[in-house]
C-alpha cells in the first residue's frame, strides 16, 4: 500500500474567452467543463519523467511545494495543515473533521450558498477533510486569471476566517451522529475502530476520526474556533500548488493563500505508541453469519529506513490482491475468505500493520489459523525470487500511473511536504523499488513484524 492518501481523478474544464453575463457564464463554465473533461478522458498524459518539485518557505514559517505543469490550464491547490484528528482535545474527539466539515459553510457574511455558488460560477472545486495526521483543505480552478483571481482571494478568506455558523454544526453534528450510529450496525467498522483502539490505547491514534457520540455533543463552535486558530497558523502549514503557473506567479499565490496567514507555532511532537509484549484477542459479539478478524501491531512511519523492503514485501505477502500469498493460500487453495490482504499504514509515527479477512463463523479459527501461518512463514523465510520480480514489475510498471493528473502529483507533494519526505522522492522511487533484494525483505520482517505478540479483533457471531 504506497500510501492513505496518493491517488485521486482528475477532470479537465475550458477556458472562456467571451465576458458574459452572470447566468450565461455558469451555464457555459459547465458545458466547457463537460466538453473538455470527455478530451481529457481520450488524452491521459504519460508520466515519463517524474515532476520538478520546487520548494521554498514564507517568513511566516510556511512551507510551499510547486510543479509547474502547462498540458491543461489548470491549477491544484492543496494547503496542509498538522491539524488531523490525532490533534483533538482528549475530550473533544471529533474537533478536527468538525471543523473542515464546516470550512465552506461561511465566512464573514458570505453564507454556505454564496460560496458553492460562487466556486460554481468559477468553474472551481472547493474541499476539505482530515485524517489522523493531517487536515487539507483543495482547490481546483481554471488558470485563466478571470476565473483564478476571484477563486484564490475566495479560498483564501475561508482559510483565514471559517465563521463556523451554529446552525451549521448542529446539521452537520447531527449528520456524524447518525454516521456513528450507522457504523455500529457495520461489523467492518466495528472491528477497525475496536483495531485501533485496543492497538493504540491512551495514544491519539486510538481515536476514531469522526469522534464519539459523547465527546460531539459536547463540542462547541467556540472550540472549532479556538482549534482553527491554534493549527491553522504560517509555522503549522504546507501549501501544494501544481498547473499551468509560473514560480513567479506561485510565489505571489502562496503568499496570497497562506503568507498572511499568523505566524503561530507548529503543532508539539506526536507521541510513539507502545508495541504489544504479548499477543491478545478482542471478540466484539455481532449478529452475523460471518466474521471479520484483524490482526496487527504498530508498524513504520513515513521515511523509515526499511519502507521499501516492507512495501516490496507486502506486495507479495497481501498487498497484491489475487496474486498475493494470503490470497493464494487462504482463498485459492483453502477457499476459506474471500477477501485476505494486508498493508503497511506509515504515518507520522508508526501507523498499524494490519492483516485482514472476512470468512464464515464455522470457519473462522480455521482461516485464521492459516493467515498466521503464512504471515510466520513470510516473515521467517521471506519471499521467493519468482515472487520478488513479480512484485517489481507490478510495481514499477503502474508507478507512472501515480502521476498522470495534477490532482495525483498534488497529493503526492502533499505526502513529501507533510511527512518531510527528500524532493527526490519520487525521481527515486523505481531505483529504490528495484534494488530491494530478498534478504533485506527478510531482514525487515524479521525485524520489525512481531506475529507472536499481535493484536487479533474478531467481530461476528460465536461458531
Amino acid at each position: 500500500m504506497f500510501g492513505n492518501t496518493l491517488t485521486r481523478g482528475l477532470c479537465a474544464t475550458a477556458r472562456l474567452p467571451l465576458p458574459l453575463g452572470e447566468g450565461m457564464r455558469v451555464r457555459v463554465v459547465r458545458f466547457g467543463m463537460w466538453i473538455l473533461t470527455l478530451c481529457f478522458i481520450a488524452f491521459i498524459p504519460q508520466a515519463e519523467a517524474t515532476p520538478k518539485i520546487q520548494h521554498w518557505s514564507l517568513a511566516n514559517g510556511a512551507r510551499v511545494y510547486f510543479v509547474e505543469t502547462h498540458e491543461l490550464p489548470m491549477l491544484q491547490i492543496q494547503a496542509v495543515f498538522d491539524a488531523g484528528s490525532s490533534r483533538d482535545p482528549a475530550d473533544k474527539a471529533g474537533v478536527a473533521r468538525l471543523a473542515t466539515a464546516l470550512f465552506d459553510e461561511g465566512t464573514g457574511e458570505l453564507t454556505t450558498d454564496d460560496i458553492a455558488s460562487r466556486f460554481e460560477g468559477l468553474g472551481a472545486e472547493f474541499g476539505a477533510s482530515a485524517d489522523r495526521d493531517m487536515a487539507m483543505v483543495h482547490l481546483r480552478s481554471l488558470s485563466d486569471s478571470a476565473l483564478l483571481d476571484p477563486a484564490l482571494d475566495l479560498y483564501a478568506r475561508i482559510l483565514a476566517a471559517p465563521s463556523f455558523p451554529q446552525a451549521s454544526l448542529d446539521r452537520i453534528r447531527a449528520q456524524t451522529l447518525i454516521g456513528l450510529q450507522k457504523d455500529m450496525q457495520s461489523p467492518g467498522a466495528i472491528a477497525d475502530k475496536t483495531f485501533y483502539r485496543e492497538l493504540y490505547g491512551n495514544h491519539p491514534y486510538a481515536r476514531d476520526t469522526a469522534g464519539d457520540e459523547a465527546s460531539l455533543k459536547t463540542i462547541t463552535r467556540e472550540d472549532l474556533i479556538n482549534y482553527h486558530k491554534r493549527y491553522y497558523v504560517g509555522a503549522n502549514a504546507w501549501l501544494v500548488i501544481v498547473g499551468d503557473v509560473s514560480r513567479r506567479q506561485a510565489k505571489r499565490i502562496a503568499e496570497r493563500l497562506v503568507g498572511q496567514l499568523p505566524a503561530g507555532q507548529a503543532a508539539t511532537p506526536m507521541p510513539l505508541p507502545t508495541s504489544p509484549s504479548t499477543a491478545r484477542v478482542q471478540r466484539v459479539n455481532f449478529p452475523a453469519t460471518q466474521n471479520h478478524i484483524l490482526i496487527g501491531q504498530p508498524g513504520i512511519q513515513r521515511g523509515d529506513a526499511d519502507y521499501f523492503p516492507l512495501f516490496v514485501g507486502n506486495y507479495i505477502l497481501g498487498g497484491g490482491g489475487l496474486v498475493s500469498r494470503l490470497a493464494v493460500e487462504v482463498r485459492e487453495k483453502k477457499g476459506l475468505s474471500y477477501s485476505v490482504y494486508s498493508y503497511f499504514l506509515p504515518l507520522r509515527v508508526p501507523g498499524p500493520f494490519m492483516l485482514g479477512l472476512q470468512t464464515k463463523n464455522t470457519q473462522s479459527e480455521q482461516a485464521l489459523k492459516l493467515a498466521r501461518e503464512v504471515l510466520a512463514d513470510f516473515v521467517a523465510k521471506g519471499p521467493t525470487a519468482a515472487e520478488l520480480e513479480a512484485a517489481k514489475k507490478y510495481i514499477t510498471g503502474s508507478f507512472p500511473l501515480r502521476l498522470d493528473s495534477n490532482a495525483k502529483i498534488a497529493e503526492n507533494l502533499a505526502v513529501i511536504a507533510f511527512y518531510g519526505l527528500p524532493l527526490t522522492y519520487l525521481d527515486d522511487f523505481i531505483g529504490h523499488v528495484q534494488a530491494v533484494n530478498i534478504e533485506q525483505i527478510r531482514d525487515a520482517f524479521k525485524r520489525r513484524i512481531h506475529p507472536d505478540t499481535m493484536l487479533t479483533v474478531i467481530v461476528g457471531g460465536q461458531r
